[in-house]
């Protein structure tokens, strides 16, 4: 990812000035998004964050991960002051974990691209604070949680079919507004734990720490370490190092694959054989009358088989081992509407909103310790 500290010195205002001088970089983005060329970033105190949750209370934890852990607090919706608990708005504050070098990294990472960008599929970034050795950075409280957690057991309620749709085709808008600049953003780290949800079910990309500016024309980075999850990155990043616009597709089709099976793209308690989701299933995704064994049984059979086979088709294309063979995300999203809007498609239920076509400019085309 390079070395952070050529880019961020001292204080955080430098951070913040250093986050918004490559504007230069972006360009043709869709429009329902936008580059934000003045960050409009809190800069936040260590005392304002302790405030906003309660010193870091236990019982304020949302989640843990690899840069640390997620604290939910409140602050003032006009001053983004620290409030009392259930006054103002909730926000969702990300702590590292002390003296970490790839925190470091990856708190540079989140800063310099979510910054800049808007979009509804982008979660947004309300500030941060550099103080005292601390880094952290003040999200949207998104009141779903991951879709990992609703995929995978620990969420209250099953997710629907169609409401895995929706989640889908949010997903993929926001990934395709990465893809859509000519200097395309390579995600890198496409996972469900990374999919958030509000509280319609719409779906925001999360966690930019490994985000990269992609190369052009189809060409890749080459990397000697490499980054991402097992289990979703792209067979040709974690076998040479390359990684392309179009390594992100392949995420994709993992993720897809987790939401219409309900099991996890990897995991070792399961038998020999089927650790990995991807090796296991993906032989099966093109026999039509294997559909019903394939498809999480937390369904029933609440789903139209056709747009199931549709979704099946789409997970194949996405993994594809030669990543010129797979579909850019702007097609990606189109199948995945049309398959959402097909006559048969199930009445939304869950309270989730109906989605409306989106339209985004084509994506272009172009491994983990």
């Amino acid at each position: 990812m390079g070395n952070c500290l050529d880019k961020f010195s001292t204080s955080p205002k430098t951070s913040a000035s250093a986050a918004a001088s490559d504007l230069d970089y972006w360009e043709g983005l869709s429009p329902t998004g936008k580059i934000v060329t003045t960050p409009n970033l809190k800069i936040f105190g260590l005392e304002e964050l302790k405030s906003a949750t309660r010193n870091f209370r236990p019982d304020t934890v949302l989640g843990e991960g690899g840069f640390g852990r997620v604290f939910k607090g409140w602050i003032d919706q006009n001053t983004l002051k620290p409030s009392k608990v259930g006054v103002g708005i909730p926000v969702a504050v990300k702590r590292s974990n002390p003296d970490s070098l790839q925190g470091l990294e990856e708190w540079e990472s989140e800063v310099k691209f979510l910054g800049k960008f808007s979009h509804p599929n982008l979660v947004k970034l309300v500030g941060y604070c550099w103080e005292e050795n601390q880094l952290m950075l003040v999200y949207e409280y998104m009141q779903k949680g991951s879709l990992e957690n609703h995929l995978f057991g620990r969420g209250p309620d099953p997710l629907a079919w169609d409401v895995r749709l929706k989640i889908a085709i949010g997903a993929a808008r926001g990934l395709a507004f990465l893809h859509a600049s000519e200097k395309s953003v390579i995600y890198r780290d496409f996972k469900s734990s990374n999919i958030l949800l509000d509280g319609e079910f719409n779906a925001k990309l999360s966690d930019f720490g490994l985000a990269k500016l992609g190369p052009v024309n189809g060409r890749s980075h080459i990397t000697t370490r490499v980054m991402g999850t097992y289990g979703y990155a792209a067979p040709e990043y974690i076998a040479t190092g390359h990684l392309y616009v179009k390594s992100d597709v392949y995420g994709f089709g993992v993720v897809l694959l987790e939401i219409l099976t309900g099991l996890v793209a990897l995991d070792p308690n399961r038998p020999r054989g089927e650790q990995n989701l991807v090796d296991w299933k993906k032989p099966y995704l093109s026999h039509k009358k294997r559909l019903r064994a394939l498809i999480d049984p937390k369904l029933g059979l609440k789903y139209p088989l056709s747009a199931a086979f549709n979704i099946c088709r789409l997970i194949v294309k996405c993994l594809e081992p030669d990543p010129k063979n797979r579909p850019s995300m702007q097609d990606v999203l189109i199948t995945l509407e049309r398959t959402y809007h097909t006559p048969h498609n199930p009445k939304p239920n869950c309270n989730a909103k109906p989605i409306k076509p989106a339209s985004l400019q084509p994506a272009s085309a172009s491994p983990i310790p």
